[in-house]
Formats: structure tokens, sequence, C-alpha cells
């Protein structure tokens, strides 16, 4: 058993030595994303994107035939794109996986997906097939001028308007300026001085004119003020008796060591002590009336400077005019003529103006303190001066040098004869 179980076992060794024949082994399967499939997606979507635009193309085509035909003149129409030839596509079997070929497509073909392109803009057509500009549409120019008068804001800065009182409140008024909202105006710029009855001074339904002080804001509302109107009229005013060199009255409301303070048309003027009659016991003067004339009229700083001298002057001056003879004394002597004193007021009377002769020196006919008898050439209220003249009494040039006292004491038909030069040399200058 032995000798058998070593022949079993010598004929088994070979078997288990020798190795088994192998099963053919599967080959691996790798997962990647297949290229192939990509490119013929793409050229799908790139045949559907060229069927849309040659449709688009057609669809154009017949619009701009049947314009023609009604008789519409058109521009003429872009050339329409044309259409590449479809390519045949190569036997699956010659490209490899790794081929990049997308088949003659553009980059705009990928990325553009199914929509057609767009015309060029200056080239779209209106509903209808029709092409239009811009002066095929209606435009009414008077409506556009109306429309921008209704939204044309109402009220500007410093402008005076007109409108109605429609209500009021505890504060202010409100006054219908024609706007898209009323005008405001506060209690406060009511009126110059103090209101204590908006109700009784403004009556709903009253008319007045009104200054703008404040644009309109957002909701549409300006403000509006009465005072500031009022204040300006009587700058306006102030400014004018200025000019004309007038004397106003004032009454005076206080005192300071200056001088005393008054009202003038509603305005606050000022007078200083070297400007009264009376400056040395100026206190007694609150309540009382003095007639002033102007030194300094400015509403820019809202300064009134006054003075009660110069009004005697103005009013000195309103009773002189032009070709009246007046008397007076030399009052002081200057290189350029004589200053005569009139009564409180000065008139010169130039070197030329003296005689018309050859004057040698200033003092050769007049000196200090002797009378003088003279014609008025020019009156100047608003800067004081007065232009005198003493040659047009001479009968011939130079005959003050020799007999002065004669013409004085015949200055007065002599200033007849003179008056009547002056008004022909008036008439000639008009």
């Amino acid at each position: 058993m032995a000798g058998t179980e070593r022949q079993n076992s010598s004929e088994e060794s070979p078997k288990a030595l020798t190795p088994s024949p192998q099963q053919p082994k599967k080959p691996l399967q790798v997962m990647h994303i297949s290229k192939r499939e990509e490119q013929d997606r793409l050229r799908r979507e790139a045949e559907e994107a060229r069927a849309a635009a040659d449709a688009a193309a057609a669809k154009a085509e017949q619009l701009e035939q049947a314009a023609r035909e009604a008789g519409t003149s058109l521009a003429p129409p872009p050339q329409a794109a044309v259409p590449a030839a479809p390519r045949t596509a190569e036997p699956q079997a010659s490209r490899s996986p790794d081929h990049d070929d997308f088949g003659g497509m553009t980059m705009a073909d990928l990325m553009g997906g199914s929509e057609p392109r767009r015309k060029p803009a200056q080239m779209q057509q209106a509903p209808g097939g029709l092409q239009r500009s811009v002066d095929d549409f209606d435009f009414d120019e008077d409506a556009f001028l109306a429309a921008l008068d209704e939204n044309e804001p109402i009220g500007t800065t410093g402008e005076v308007v007109t409108g109605t009182v429609i209500g009021m409140e505890s504060d202010g008024v409100y006054v219908d300026i024609g706007g898209k909202a009323p005008g405001f105006m506060p209690k406060s710029e009511c009126g110059l001085g103090v209101i204590t009855n908006l109700k009784e001074r403004f009556p709903k339904g009253l008319e007045i004119q009104v200054l703008v002080t404040r644009e309109q804001n957002a909701d549409g509302m300006v403000t509006i003020s009465c005072r500031a109107l009022a204040l300006r009229q009587s700058w306006d005013k102030v400014k004018q008796l200025e000019k004309e060199g007038k004397v106003a009255q004032v009454k005076v409301s206080g005192f300071n060591r200056g001088g005393v303070t008054c009202d003038l048309e509603g305005l606050r003027g000022f007078i200083p002590r070297s400007q009264l009659q009376d400056g040395e016991n100026h206190e007694a003067l609150v309540g009382k009336t003095l007639g002033v004339a102007f030194l300094e009229v400015n509403p820019d700083t809202r300064k009134l400077v006054l003075s009660e001298k110069k009004a005697a002057t103005a009013a000195r001056f309103a009773e002189l005019e032009v070709g009246q003879l007046v008397e007076g004394h030399v009052a002081a002597v200057k290189p350029y003529g004589l200053f005569i004193d009139l009564g409180g007021i000065s008139g010169l009377l130039h070197q030329s103006m003296i005689t018309g002769g050859s004057l040698r020196s200033i003092r050769e006919v007049f000196d200090h303190g002797d009378s003088v008898k003279a014609l008025i050439t020019e009156l100047d209220p608003g800067r004081g001066r007065i232009a005198l003249n003493t040659a047009m009494l001479e009968g011939q040039p130079g005959e003050l040098l020799i007999n002065r006292d004669g013409v004085m004491e015949e200055a007065t038909d002599r200033a007849n004869r003179a008056r009547n030069v002056l008004r022909q040399q008036e008439q000639s200058a008009g």
C-alpha cells in the first residue's frame, strides 16, 4: 500500500506542478466623457440655428417684396447670408475619440444656441414690415410748448407775484399764486410792524401782491412775504427821494450817544448828532418831527443815514432856479474861483465866469467879504452844487474891471437880459 500511495502521489504531483490554463481576461472599463457625443450635439444645434436663420431671411424677403408691391420705397435690404453647404459627416470609424474638429463651425455658432442673429438697429422694421423714420411720427409743437408752460415752476426767488388768500393757520397764511401748491406766508412776514389779527388783515379771497423769498420745495410750495415786498418798495422810494434831493419828514423814535433814531417809510434811520441843528440836547428830540435829507442810502447793508442840517440846505435849494439873480458875500477865495455864501449854502463863482475881460488876479474884481450879485447858471441838489456867473451881467466884456459898482447897481435889469440869453442857449442845446 505504501507503494501504491507513492505511485498515486507520483501520479498526482505532475498535475499539481503543471499550472492550469488561465481564462481570457476582459478589457478594463474606462469611464470617460465621449467627445464624439459632444460634437454630435453641437452639430445638431448648429444645423437648427442655420435653418432658423434661413427661414427668417426668407420671411424678410417676402415682406420686402410685399412692401415694394404696395409702392412703399424701402432702403435696399441687407444681403442675406448664404447658408453654408451641409457638410457630409465623415465615417465615424475614421475619427478618433480625441479628434477636435467641429465640422467648420465658428465659436459664434457654438455659443449662439438656436436663437437667430439680430439685424442692425437701423434696419429693424416696424409692425407690418414698413420702415419708419423720426419724421413719420406725429409732432404737435403747440402741444409741446403748452406742456412746458403747464409744468413750469411758479415763483423764483425775488419775483413779485399776485395771489389770492385761500386759507390760514395760527403760524401763517396760504396764498394761491398759480402753482402746483399754494404759497405759504409766515406770520412774521405778513407785513411791517406787528400784526395781531391775521383773519382781519387777510380775509379769505383777498388779492395781494407778495415777494417770493424761497423757491418751491419737493411738494411744490414756495415761501412768500408781504413784509419783504414792502421793504423793497420802501427802499426804492427812499432812493428816489435821495436822487431828487428832496427833504423828508421823520419822527424821532429814540436816541443814543451818537445821535437819534427815526422811522422813514417803515425803515429805521439814524441821524448823527453832528447833523442835528440842536445836537447838544438831542435827548429832547424824541417824539418830534424833523425835516431831514439823505447822507447814505444802502439797501444791501440796510444803512440809512440822515441829516437835519443838510435838509436846511435842500430846502434852500428848493427856493432856487437856473437864471435867478442871487446876492451873497465872498466867503472864501481859491485859486480857481470864489465861494459865495448865499445864506446857509454856498455857490461857486469860477474865475472864468467872473468877467469877459482879461483877469490878471482872482482878487482883481472881488475880494473876501465883498457883496456880490450873480446869476445862477447850474443847480445840482444831489451834490449840493451851485454855479454862479457875473460876466453875463456885463454890457461889454471886461466892464466889471472898470465899473464894478455900476454893474452891481443895475444887476436886476441886466439879469433880465441875461435870462433871455440863457433861454436861447437852452433852446439851441435842446
